[in-house]
């Protein structure tokens, strides 16, 4: 994943993708700290938001997704919103495919609700997780 500036340049970021099967609809994104000591900042969204986004625009808000050509390649555009500011990074398309393909190994799509425990999730919001 690549931090674009302002000016269009851009700059390697330490970064991941997550999926779990618990959370069936969401995919996530950690961002991994330079030190030794910082925490993983993580954004979590709609794993269908970073399907559409392959190949139109999709999101409004805090995450937006959508194709993003370059002369190095297809990549995608991610771009986060948050009161203490804005980041657009790019993606290698064929990264997100493949992740994606994974994911649908593990959950296939349209069949979520077939893993989403309620009562668990529940749970989990009220104990403040």
């Amino acid at each position: 994943m690549r931090l674009v500036a302002p000016d269009a340049t851009s700059l390697p970021v330490r970064a991941s993708l997550r999926y779990d099967p618990v959370d069936p609809y969401a995919v996530h994104v950690l961002f991994h700290a330079e030190s030794a000591g910082g925490e993983a900042v993580s954004w979590s969204f709609a794993r269908e938001l970073l399907v559409t986004g392959l190949d139109e625009p999709a999101g409004i808000g805090d995450v937006r997704v959508w194709p993003w050509a370059t002369p190095r390649g297809d990549f995608v555009a991610l771009a986060l919103s948050s009161p203490d500011g804005n980041a657009l990074f790019e993606v290698p398309r064929s990264v997100l495919v493949r992740f994606l393909r994974r994911t649908y190994v593990v959950v296939p799509r349209g069949r979520e609700t077939d893993h989403l425990d309620v009562d668990a999730a529940v749970n989990r919001l009220l104990a403040g997780r």
